[in-house]
């Protein structure tokens, strides 16, 4: 607080410098006016001099005529002068907005990083990393576990297949054993030993066997 008064932000001081300028330009348009409106004056009143003959006032008021259109010069050349300061005062003012912004932007800055905990953010992403390889792992042990009893779902039925061609191969086989043998040897193998019967017993009991397991 000043003795005098709240002290001024720089746009309030900007304004009033280009309100201060604007005022200055409209005072030297308005004297440029009037020079202008006398030099025409002038030039009226020199074609009457010359007419009336009289060439000294003549050369006088031509004078004055050159001042006045100078000075109109000089005006054109003080405006373009205060315009460009103008434009000088509103550039200078866009680059301190520009500052005060860059300048909210680094405390803004400052504060996030004065928040963020560095060695906190580490540790949280190799714990992360880590969790996630862990996962990883169980997930392969998990599908290879999966395969692996489709694997042996596969084995085992492609085993009893096997055993129902095999089963079947042998019993095959002793039909055809059976239904080649002729009645001769049979009644012969009859009559001269008994365990013949016993044999065919113990195949056809086979065979019921070989029957029942395919069946299940």
């Amino acid at each position: 607080m000043f003795l005098f008064g709240k002290q001024k932000t720089p746009k309030e001081i900007m304004r009033e410098n280009q309100r201060l300028l604007k005022r200055t330009v409209r005072d030297i348009d308005r004297e440029r006016m009037s020079l202008q409106n006398q030099e025409k004056k002038i030039i009226i009143e020199i074609k009457k001099l010359a007419k009336a003959d009289q060439m000294n006032a003549a050369r006088i008021m031509a004078k004055d005529l050159v001042r006045t259109r100078n000075q109109v010069n000089k005006m054109y050349k003080l405006k373009t002068e205060i315009q460009a300061v103008s434009l000088r005062i509103q550039t200078l003012n866009s680059t301190a907005t520009m500052a005060d912004a860059m300048k909210n932007v680094t405390r803004a800055m400052v504060r996030m990083n004065r928040t963020m905990n560095l060695p906190a953010i580490q540790q949280v992403m190799m714990e992360f990393e880590k969790q996630s390889e862990i996962m990883d792992m169980k997930e392969e042990i998990m599908n290879d576990s999966i395969d692996g009893i489709n694997e042996e779902d596969g084995e085992e039925e492609e085993s009893e297949e096997i055993i129902n061609q095999v089963l079947e191969e042998i019993s095959m086989n002793m039909k055809t054993q059976l239904g080649s043998t002729p009645m001769n040897k049979v009644a012969v193998a009859e009559t001269q030993q008994e365990p013949v019967p016993v044999l065919a017993d113990a195949d056809l009991e086979l065979m019921a066997r070989l029957d029942n397991l395919r069946k299940n």
